[in-house]
């Protein structure tokens, strides 16, 4: 029976995916995916999802398990990882959960606020009418029906004033007044061990470039034509994808290859910044790691046997 979890957290292309593999192999883990991005099949290599390889070597789940036409929501991902935990409570092996997104990690850990389910159909309406409408026209009818929620949530993030208006629609009440008691944390019981690592800025910016490159090669390029097919809603997250966007107006004709690339490149940086600002602010229990040494120190650090218990701490080790 498994007693502890491992969390490795941190920027993109700051080595996460390779550093999990290794503790998997050596601590007999199970890697637990916790990024928004590689939940979605269609974007294996954009994502830059483990490969087919990389899965089979060690167990692997809630990887490209959902279609790029839904909306998958962090409530969503608390509920499959708690499935997952469950899965692995008389098992030996030790979960690690690896990703670039902090809210994830945050919500195993504390929680998350119990919003009710918003139907089917409201959604789709509310996606529907939102269609050709940018981020600033939707916030103002967010202001209007629900100025409390539309003043925290900035007018350039349209999926999260979707979300308020779908919760606003489907209730009559505003999302804020949801986000107060929350729910048991998945990760409650189990003994975490938690790790960003943050490596040099401007290495990072040039493995980011280097990979960006990398996956144009590998076939990027296919996939985000494949998807542009579907025609799907751009609102949703699968299409908002650091990369997609850009990608698509070169299949359109709208800019050329070499812009489109720069752009998608642009965009991970500016992610990155995001990242390292979340964790400092959000995930202080996190041990900041260099990830060249990371390996080392976090075998070290559970030899030391010193991480707490959730259920008797609202932090991590």
């Amino acid at each position: 029976m498994h007693k502890r979890a491992i969390l490795i957290a941190g920027p993109t292309a700051s080595g996460k995916t390779a550093l999990a593999l290794q503790l998997a192999k050596e601590i007999n883990g199970a890697i637990i995916n916790a990024d928004a991005m590689q939940v979605y099949r269609d974007l294996r290599i954009l994502t830059a999802r483990p490969t087919l390889e990389e899965e089979n070597s060690s167990p692997h789940s809630l990887f490209g398990h959902v279609d790029a036409s839904e909306n998958y929501s962090v409530g969503r991902w608390i509920i499959d990882l708690s499935d997952i935990l469950h899965k692995l409570k008389d098992t030996t092996k030790t979960p690690i959960l690896v990703g670039g997104t902090g809210l994830y990690f945050k919500s195993a850990l504390l929680g998350i606020s119990e919003i009710p389910q918003v139907p089917e159909a409201i959604r789709h309406e509310i996606r529907r009418q939102a269609v050709g409408k940018d981020a600033k026209k939707l916030h103002e009818e967010l202001t209007r029906l629900d100025p409390l929620t539309a003043e925290k949530l900035k007018p350039s993030d349209p999926q999260r004033i979707l979300r308020a208006l779908e919760v606003f629609i489907a209730t009559g009440k505003p999302l804020v007044s949801y986000q107060g008691p929350r729910a048991r944390p998945a990760l409650e019981g189990l003994s975490c061990a938690a790790f960003f690592l943050s490596p040099d800025r401007d290495q990072l910016r040039k493995r980011i470039d280097h990979r960006f490159d990398e996956m144009i090669a590998e076939g990027a390029l296919d996939e985000v034509k494949a998807l542009e097919g579907r025609r799907l809603d751009p609102s949703l997250p699968c299409m908002r994808a650091h990369g997609v966007p850009h990608l698509i107006a070169y299949l359109n004709a709208k800019s050329s290859l070499a812009e489109s690339i720069e752009r998608g490149k642009g965009d991970t940086r500016r992610y990155t910044k995001r990242q390292f600002t979340f964790a400092r602010h959000q995930l202080q229990q996190f041990n900041w790691l260099e990830p060249e040494t990371a390996f080392e120190a976090i075998l070290m650090r559970l030899s030391s046997n010193n991480a707490v218990y959730l259920n008797e701490s609202s932090s991590c080790d």
